[in-house]
């Protein structure tokens, strides 16, 4: 058994910087005091470039579910006609939810490993004029596909339909422009890209999200956004926040803006393309075409295993390396590669030499990827 850590490489939660462990240590204080008052705004204020928005950033104490539960709760009415695409896990999720809340769901399913066509919720969206939202996934870690939500926003512009996006595996790690992007409202949260443990959702609406928001009748206590907004202006939240979390999220914060947005993104696309390199090296089939490959998370579906999870059960003991396994239909068919928050290529460096080792194929995945790494420093440099 490896005695050492297991290095997490799964599409969340993320590896904590010690910086952000250090400040979610701070001593507990007043969630209604002044010290608080101060910080809260700040941080959220501090969110808004990431997700791209002029708007109101609101933390919910929870998961990213619970994000998404607030998403839903806040603009669907029972009977409400809401249209979910589904290619994967998340996009299941959304279905759960709004099922639970009595909305009239109208699936629209695509493969999954699959990229949503733009143009088929368009001509859905023409179709049926009654849809009062769409509740699509930026990201589906599940399968390792990003959606190309800009074009999503413009397939739904001029249709009444709010378009809610679930950017928990995206925002931070690959650009978000809510504002420019047309996007109602926007949730993630903070175990991934973000770098922050588990415990915080992080939400954004659009001045028409805001609106219908208030005429909704979905029954909501905890996850009224009116009364989270109501509180921001005092520098508060309505309920007990996680404080440990925003000491920590403005650690990571203070990482993010130290390397500047465009640089973290292009940190996560190099890591992207040197995991794709080294897999392909390695002769394992890649789930997830070039075009839409998430900048987040690789999934690899090898051919002929008797299991996928035992191979990964293999890794982890023997190399502390953990690797995430599918869901859904894909469950011991793939595994599943992070590369998200607090990772560089070096941490990819050595997830692929494990993989070697365990496929005793010495020398092919870390070549393939350090080669990947030296194209993009000598582009630095200019040469």
């Amino acid at each position: 058994m490896n005695p050492y850590k297991t290095e997490l490489r799964i599409p969340g939660p993320v590896p904590v910087p010690p910086a952000v462990l250090q400040a979610a240590s701070h001593p507990m204080i007043n969630h209604r005091g002044r010290e608080f008052k101060d910080m809260y705004p700040r941080a959220m204020k501090r969110l808004q470039p990431i997700f791209g928005t002029q708007q109101p950033i609101y933390a919910v104490t929870g998961s990213g579910t619970a994000g998404m539960e607030a998403a839903a709760v806040n603009i669907v009415s029972p009977g409400d006609k809401v249209l979910v695409p589904v290619g994967g896990v998340f996009g299941l999720r959304w279905k759960s939810i709004l099922d639970a809340y009595g909305a009239d769901v109208q699936l629209l399913e695509y493969g999954w490993g699959e990229a949503l066509d733009p143009d088929t919720v368009r001509s859905v969206l023409q179709a049926n004029p009654d849809i009062k939202a769409v509740f699509t996934t930026h990201n589906e870690s599940s399968t390792g596909v990003l959606n190309d939500i800009q074009a999503l926003g413009q397939a739904a512009a001029g249709h009444q339909a709010l378009l809610v996006v679930d950017a928990v595996s995206s925002l931070g790690g690959t650009p978000t422009e809510m504002d420019a992007w047309g996007l109602d409202v926007v949730c993630t949260a903070s175990q991934k890209c973000l770098m922050v443990p588990p415990g915080l959702a992080f939400l954004a609406f659009s001045p028409a999200a805001m609106d219908r928001s208030q005429s909704v009748a979905s029954s909501r206590f905890y996850f009224n956004i009116n009364r989270y907004d109501e509180m921001l202006a005092k520098g508060e939240t309505p309920f007990t926040p996680n404080i440990s979390l925003i000491y920590g999220l403005e650690a990571a914060l203070d990482m993010i803006e130290g390397e500047g947005l465009e640089r973290v993104y292009a940190r996560h696309r190099l890591m992207q393309t040197m995991v794709r390199a080294g897999v392909r090296a390695l002769d394992l089939p890649l789930l997830v075409d070039e075009e839409c490959a998430s900048p987040t998370t690789t999934a690899v579906k090898p051919e002929g295993w008797d299991s996928v999870d035992s191979f990964r059960a293999r890794v982890r003991v023997s190399m502390g390396i953990e690797l995430a396994g599918g869901q859904g239909p894909f469950a011991d068919r793939i595994f599943r590669i992070g590369h998200m928050g607090y990772a560089g290529p070096l941490d990819m460096v050595s997830c692929l030499a494990a993989l070697e080792v365990a496929l005793d194929r010495p020398g092919t995945a870390v070549a393939a990827a350090e080669n990947v790494w030296k194209q993009s420093l000598l582009a630095l440099e200019g040469r």
